[in-house]
């Protein structure tokens, strides 16, 4: 959830789910549509609400997907890089100059 505030009260918290934003507009207050057609005027400008947007995302997804440390065991095998292959196919000899 992403906090805001209604326009006209700067003090009353106002929790919401941002999968629900269909559209922000700035005319010249802030127009937050939702899915539901609800059109909410908060005191937060458009680019305060894409940020605060990008940042539940991150911290969605981060908890998602932990970090591993490099070389970190998952089910008993390790993480390794791979080294190149050698060419595969018949090799030419070199020997027969």
């Amino acid at each position: 959830m992403i906090r805001l505030h209604r326009l006209g009260h700067p003090d009353e918290d106002y929790h919401l789910n941002p999968d629900l934003i269909v559209s922000i507009e700035a005319t010249p207050d802030t127009v937050v549509t939702l899915t539901t057609q609800t059109k909410l005027l908060v005191n937060e400008s458009p680019e305060d609400i894409v940020a605060a947007v990008c940042e539940w995302r991150s911290a969605v997804l981060e908890a998602a997907l932990p970090r591993r440390s490099r070389g970190a065991q998952i089910n008993g095998l390790t993480l390794v890089r791979a080294a190149a292959a050698p060419p595969a196919g018949p090799q030419p000899d070199r020997e027969a100059r």
